[in-house]
């Protein structure tokens, strides 16, 4: 059969319409229509990290997603901590009732010593408090020690809904499956616990604003078969996924963002990966966006921070490693790099340069 030019065109017309319609019911509040500014851990250089109070710190700041990091506790629950291993983030070291529990054991391949997730209820959890990881680095932040609990994944999805009601505008959650084969051996699989959790909350969905993220990649494998939310690869300058001999780097060459495509709906580099540094200072970027957006995924790197410590040479100011260095820089390349989103650790200060 043959087709008309004008036929055609009014048929891309038509088409373009139509995507252009369903995009707007899918996304009537403008989730995906800019880089999102997701906020890591919360607002975690302002706030103690992966605490409510950080999180609504980061949706304050004009954050579009917040990012929580999830462990499993010994009853089943999913809770917000970066770590399993709880003892740098809160006061549990400090209770007496909980010192038999001090424990080592190997996670995923590392010798840990500490008090870990597993080996709590969440009842028990929710009575140490929450305190700053970096105080030294974060004086601010730690002066809110002590007035948090540790969160379950279910009441940051709550934070987040009720927020987006308040504010008129949508905010999404990042949940990264942390240890997932350790919590596999310990009879606590994550990934149907979290495909459950998502579709009871409505979010099951490939444009429901979440997004499952991490480093390795059969848990993504296998979540893909059990919920339709977005999913993003997690990927380092440097190592290899545990469940894969391929190389992070390797992942991320034209043929791997290939294969990444297969399984996942985006990738999320060290933000290094995007923006190298060269001769001290901010360089050229990489073809990471483009090898990316050839394969269909969207890139969200992690994550910038504000302090000269965490900063090229060039883009430091002064010579306190805690001090504000020229941050804006990296935010700034990054955006020009076509990312389409990025983590931050103080989210307002992404916002303003994002502009």
């Amino acid at each position: 059969m043959t087709m008309t030019r004008r036929t055609l065109g009014a048929t891309a017309a038509a088409a373009a319409a139509a995507l252009a319609a369903r995009s707007a019911d899918a996304d009537p509040q403008g989730f995906k229509k800019h880089p999102l500014i997701i906020g890591h851990r919360g607002a975690s250089g302002e706030r103690p990290e992966s605490t409510l109070m950080a999180f609504r710190q980061a949706i304050a700041e004009g954050a579009d997603v917040i990012e929580p990091d999830l462990e499993m506790t010994k009853d089943g629950q999913m809770v917000v901590r970066h770590e399993n291993e709880i003892s740098q983030t809160t006061d549990v070291a400090s209770r007496s009732e909980f010192a038999s529990r001090k424990t080592t054991k190997s996670v995923q391949g590392q010798q840990v010593t500490g008090w870990f997730t597993e080996d709590f209820t969440l009842a028990e959890l929710k009575t140490v408090r929450c305190r700053e990881r970096l105080p030294k680095l974060r004086p601010g932040s730690a002066k809110f020690d002590g007035q948090e609990q540790i969160p379950t994944y279910q009441e940051v999805i709550d934070l987040a809904k009720s927020e987006s009601r308040r504010l008129g505008r949508t905010i999404g959650t990042y949940p990264e499956l942390k240890h997932p084969s350790h919590f596999a051996a310990l009879g606590l699989p994550m990934e149907g616990r979290l495909a459950d959790l998502l579709k009871k909350n409505g979010l099951d969905s490939p444009t429901a604003p979440v997004f499952v993220q991490c480093f390795d990649v059969e848990p993504l494998k296998t979540f893909k078969m059990l919920s339709r939310a977005p999913r993003i690869q997690l990927v380092s300058p440097k190592g290899t996924p545990t469940d894969s001999r391929t190389p992070y780097m390797d992942m991320v060459t034209a043929s791997g963002m290939r294969t990444i495509a297969t399984y996942a709906t985006g990738v999320g580099p060290d933000w290094s990966m995007v923006i190298p540094t060269v001769d001290g200072g901010i360089g050229p970027a990489t073809d990471l966006v483009k090898n990316a957006h050839a394969a269909g995924l969207a890139v969200h790197p992690w994550t910038v921070r504000a302090e000269n410590v965490f900063l090229p040479p060039k883009q430091r100011i002064g010579t306190d490693p805690s001090a504000h260095g020229d941050v804006d820089a990296v935010y700034h390349a990054l955006y020009a790099a076509g990312v389409d989103g990025l983590f931050s650790d103080f989210p307002g200060l992404a916002v303003r340069a994002r502009g």
